[in-house]
């Protein structure tokens, strides 16, 4: 009998904003609001912001307009800026469809290789691996606690408590960490977060890390059928991971795709608007007052908004993938959080 029985650390909170150090607010800006809602969010913020910059400019925005440019300065600025990012809209729509241009044998090859891994899962499911992205989490997170449960039970009559106890500890963390990612799992449709963020709440890399120590620690425990069940054990959760990183990388595309469109459809009003007020605005164009502020401070901060709004929905875009990315950096039993 081994005579190592130091305790391993094997419980982990069961969502991943619990595992960071992000204030649980930013963290739900980041990842999961409806990326229009932020968009409008920081509209509101730049209008708002625009707003209150005139209100304390000590002239009127139609006297400044009088004896200089600036306005049309800025949305000439506007203009070159707007059709530079449809550019960058190109470079997107490239870097994605460059995934799926290829000879026959690049398709082929890439075909073999997906069945060859559907191959693998449904050995270890049992059965036909699921083509939904949400059920095949399900499935593969379900087959993991079944083989946790195995483990448990293939121990259960080992001499050694503490190997018994912290097996029983892990079985726990995991069951529970199970729960809440099959409550976040339901009702889940590709092409949302919705399915990539169960993915990122169970934490298999300290699940693959956990059993591996255990496996070890307790080695000279294990009889034949025990060794089985933890090595049964490491396979189920390692499957996880290329599954989790397949999915993300598939919802990345779906959104530079979703990113790229939603340039595109704002940039047309946005070009339209600041080219109209760099040709046709002028500080005689907008006379007069709206609820005690001068009409040209409300159409400035206005057409502002709309001109700037490509960029808000790249950067609404992109706080949640460099997110994402941030947080599934490596694939494996590496922790980085």
């Amino acid at each position: 009998m081994s005579d190592r029985t130091e305790n391993i650390d094997l419980s982990a909170p069961s969502r991943l904003r619990e595992r960071t150090e992000v204030n649980e607010t930013l963290f739900w800006l980041l990842l999961s609001v409806d990326r229009r809602v932020i968009v409008t969010g920081l509209a509101v913020v730049v209008f708002g912001t625009f707003m209150l910059f005139g209100i304390l400019k000590p002239t009127l925005l139609r006297t400044a307009m009088e004896t200089s440019d600036m306005v049309e300065t800025v949305f000439s600025g506007l203009v070159g800026a707007i059709i530079t990012s449809t550019t960058l809209v190109v470079s997107i729509n490239q870097l994605v469809l460059s995934q799926e241009i290829g000879s026959l044998g690049t398709q082929r090859s890439r075909m073999d290789t997906t069945m060859d891994f559907y191959q693998n899962t449904d050995e270890l499911l049992g059965t036909t691996t699921p083509s939904e992205p949400a059920a095949l989490l399900w499935k593969l997170i379900e087959r993991t606690e079944e083989r946790a449960v195995d483990l448990r039970d293939a121990v259960s009559e080992n001499s050694n408590e503490t190997l018994r106890d912290q097996v029983d500890e892990y079985v726990e963390d995991l069951r529970d960490n199970a729960e809440t990612v099959y409550g976040e799992l339901e009702d889940a449709d590709f092409g949302t977060f919705t399915v990539v963020s169960p993915g990122l709440d169970f934490n298999y890399a300290k699940k693959m890390n956990d059993i591996r120590q255990l496996g070890e620690q307790y080695d000279d425990d294990l009889d034949r059928e025990e060794r089985r069940a933890f090595r049964e054990m490491l396979e189920a959760v390692t499957m996880f991971g290329p599954v989790r990183e397949y999915i993300k990388v598939l919802y990345i595309q779906w959104a530079l795709v979703k990113l790229s469109r939603g340039i595109l459809y704002t940039s047309v009003p946005a070009l339209v608007v600041a080219g109209g007020v760099v040709v046709f605005v002028d500080a005689s164009t907008f006379t007069g007052t709206v609820l005690g502020l001068e009409t040209m401070l409300w159409v400035v901060s206005a057409a502002f908004v709309v001109s700037i709004t490509p960029f808000l929905v790249f950067i609404a875009y992109v706080l949640r993938l460099a997110t994402l990315a941030k947080q599934t950096l490596t694939v494996g039993p590496l922790i980085l959080s």
